[in-house]
């Protein structure tokens, strides 16, 4: 049918887009921590596939990167420009001296590398919650590049990629990143089983399509639509397999902690954070959510045995 690929081209932008939007939030609120106050975001932009995302690439610019090393091709990588990078490095507590020249000192270099390295390990935990699948990532690596063919031999391509724009104390700086298949299969799939609207953000949110084929959209309307499944786990219970096999209808299994223990809270698969069961007004179960920790991966025992390490 001539409507197919159509079909299918804004389900890959949609799923790109919508991850792209979750990760720029994840970095959004790292970047926070280290400059209160002096953080905006900008859209994401979907690439089209003859463009660059390195295009525009500030002369001197300093760039962080962490590539996926899980079988699959990719990367994210944030580019600062040198100003930016002083900022931060600034926002830090480890401004420049008088006698320091453009150049960023050892010690700014240094500043901006551990930002880099919490930011991108932040987005990596985001695309984690978002596709329900742990992303092991390389360690971090902070250089100088000067043009967008060096940052383009260095990082060479992927199937897909989306930029997003920051600045920092009003210096620009973005996150792109270099997206794998199997990511946007993922995503895509999940935006079918939830019936999203295929044509939502090429058309319904506003967004709008440059004259090179890539897309924009406001990170707040995408990341509004998007659906997590979240579920709690109290305690588990190791059985012999013939003792399972061998339980009747209404046995009582116990667990390993009390009812007043506290509750693990899982976000797409993930361990998100840890609260206490209460009783609403309602007489329904609910969860007072007391901690948030940094996203990660273990089998809840909805899933599988306490032994496994992947969702």
């Amino acid at each position: 049918m001539p409507g197919c690929p159509v079909a299918a081209d804004i389900t890959q932008r949609e799923a790109l887009t919508r991850l792209g939007a979750s990760t720029a939030e994840a970095v959004a609120r790292v970047l926070e921590m280290f400059a209160p106050g002096s953080v905006e975001r900008g859209d994401v932009t979907v690439i089209a596939d003859e463009q660059s995302p390195f295009t525009n690439l500030p002369f001197g610019g300093i760039a962080a990167s962490v590539s996926y090393v899980d079988g699959v091709t990719g990367a994210n990588v944030f580019v600062m420009s040198p100003a930016c990078a002083r900022a931060l490095a600034t926002a830090m507590g480890v401004g420049a001296s008088e006698e320091d020249g453009p150049d960023l000192t050892e010690l700014e270099m240094s500043a901006v590398g551990e930002a880099a390295n919490q930011t991108l390990a932040a987005a990596a935990a985001a695309i984690s919650v978002v596709i329900g699948q742990e992303i092991e990532i390389s360690p971090p690596d902070v250089r100088v590049l000067d043009d967008t063919d060096s940052a383009n031999e260095f990082y060479g391509t992927a199937p897909h990629a989306c930029s997003t724009s920051f600045s920092i104390a009003g210096e620009s700086c973005r996150l792109v990143q270099l997206v794998p298949s199997a990511f946007v299969v993922r995503m895509a799939r999940a935006i079918d089983e939830l019936g999203l609207e295929q044509a939502n953000v090429a058309g319904d949110s506003g967004s709008g399509a440059g004259g090179d084929g890539s897309i924009s959209v406001s990170l707040t309307e995408t990341l509004a639509s998007i659906h997590l499944r979240v579920w709690a786990e109290l305690g588990r219970a190791e059985l012999a397999l013939g003792q399972a096999l061998e339980l009747p209808v209404g046995a009582v299994v116990d667990l390993d902690c009390g009812a007043e223990a506290p509750v693990d809270l899982f976000v797409n698969g993930l361990c998100f954070g840890r609260g206490h069961l209460l009783v609403t007004e309602d007489g329904e179960w609910a969860i007072q959510v007391q901690s948030l920790n940094n996203p990660t991966v273990r089998m809840p025992a909805m899933a599988g045995s306490a032994s496994s390490q992947n969702p």
